[in-house]
This record gives structure tokens, C-alpha cells and sequence, in this order.
């Protein structure tokens, strides 16, 4: 299979200020994605769609491709991932070049690992599935201990309630959250069908310690944090 791997780090940011290029374990958060991308065999070139000129030069400086700056229309904080990533793909194969499949890396899940695409990759080739997308175990937060509160407070449960208050972890179905980090998608399934899904899903599995997503300050403290465990720092 020929996958392109495309990193999409527009400009604008409101939880975190120009979090792409934001320094996060002594590079910018954008590089630990760019580098993991280049780190992984089964994909075939590595671009960055970016509106944005400080954002495209730190890409370039980690050795992404950065081909093309993306449309301001593109670019807008309601715009989906969606139409980034078939501009992409249009603006490439316009050139010659054309892929079996996309892996859409976000740069704010900086702990995903060059094995991890490699794995996704595989795992879709293997199945012959349609997209393949990471989840990570819900844990203590499973949706079953949730409780809805009324207008004045009071607590209901909801439909989906544990069957009994306390009922252990162990006793509730195991479900996944999906954790943003990988969605390797079929070419057709992008451009005809509309998806980054498709029909025929699977799940590849990220522990809790690497799925982090970089939405507020709280999230990039909590990536430095486990960026200096593993480093023996911390």
C-alpha cells in the first residue's frame, strides 16, 4: 500500500495560543509528530498542511514536505478534517503522485509512536478494513457512572447507569474512547464516501499514559510531565 501520512497544524488556536509551534520536552509540539511520521516505513511521504509560514518552516526544519500553504478558507476554526485532507490529496495527485490510503497525524497527540502508524498501517492492509482509528481505554471514567443533574441540582441516572451505585470497573462492559491520535483511511473511502471511517472499522489501542491531545494549558503540562517520566526526569 501507498499511504501518505499528512499532518494538518493550522495557525489559529484558541485553547493554547500558536500551540503547534509551542516548545513541549525541548522541541516544538508540531516536531514530535513530524519526526515520529518520518519514523515510520510504511508510509510514503510525510507532508504538513499548514496556512501558515512559522508553522510550515518548523516542519520543513524536522523534514516534512510542506508542498503548498493551505487556503484561508481552509483554515477557519469550524473548518473539518475532512476537506483539509481531500484538498491535500486533490493539490498531490495533481502532481503525479497518488495513495492507496491517507494517515491523518494530528500534531496535538505528541506521545503517538512511530510504531503505532506502522501498526495502524498493517492492521488495515491485513483486515482489508476501511479506516483504522486509535482508542484508548474510558477506565474510572466509564460513561455508565455518569449522572445527569436536573434544573435544580438533583441528581438522575441516565438510561446507560451502572446496575447498582458502586457497581466495580471490573463488572461494567469495557468500552473506548476514541483518542484522536491515528485515522488511516482508505482513499475511496475519503473521497467517495465522504469518511474517515467507513463501514468496516478497527480500532487500534493506545494506553492511557500516550493519549494525550493538547487542548488546553492543563493538557501541555500534562505531555511535559509524561515527557520527563519517560526520560527518567521526573
Amino acid at each position: 500500500m501507498r499511504v501518505l501520512g499528512l499532518i494538518p497544524a493550522r495557525g489559529g488556536s484558541k485553547g493554547v495560543p500558536r500551540k503547534n509551534v509551542r516548545p513541549l520536552g525541548g522541541k516544538p509540539l508540531l516536531a514530535w509528530t513530524v519526526d515520529e511520521a518520518l519514523a515510520a516505513p510504511s508510509l510514503a511521504r510525510v507532508v504538513l498542511t499548514t496556512d501558515d509560514e512559522e508553522i510550515a518552516a518548523v516542519g520543513r526544519a524536522h523534514g516534512a514536505e510542506v508542498p503548498f500553504l493551505r487556503p484561508a478558507e481552509l483554515a477557519r476554526d469550524e473548518t473539518g478534517s475532512l476537506p483539509v485532507v481531500l484538498h491535500a490529496l486533490e493539490w498531490l495527485e495533481q502532481g503525479g503522485d497518488r495513495f492507496d490510503a491517507v494517515c491523518l497525524l494530528q500534531p496535538t497527540s505528541p506521545l503517538r509512536r512511530a510504531a503505532d502508524i506502522d501498526g495502524a498501517v498493517a492492521l488495515l492492509e491485513r483486515t482489508g478494513a476501511d479506516s483504522v482509528i486509535s482508542f484508548t481505554p474510558v477506565g474510572e471514567r466509564h460513561p455508565a457512572r455518569m449522572k445527569r443533574l436536573d434544573d435544580e441540582g438533583r441528581v438522575h441516572d441516565p438510561p446507560f447507569a451502572e446496575a447498582f451505585e458502586g457497581q466495580r470497573r471490573q463488572e461494567l462492559p469495557p468500552l473506548y474512547l476514541r483518542e484522536g491520535s491515528l485515522y488511516v483511511t482508505r482513499r475511496e473511502v475519503l473521497v467517495d464516501g465522504g469518511s474517515f471511517q467507513g463501514r468496516d472499522c478497527r480500532a487500534w489501542l493506545v494506553p492511557e499514559e500516550r493519549a494525550v491531545n493538547i487542548d488546553t494549558p492543563f493538557d501541555l503540562l500534562l505531555a511535559e510531565l509524561l515527557i520527563r517520566h519517560a526520560r527518567g526526569e521526573a
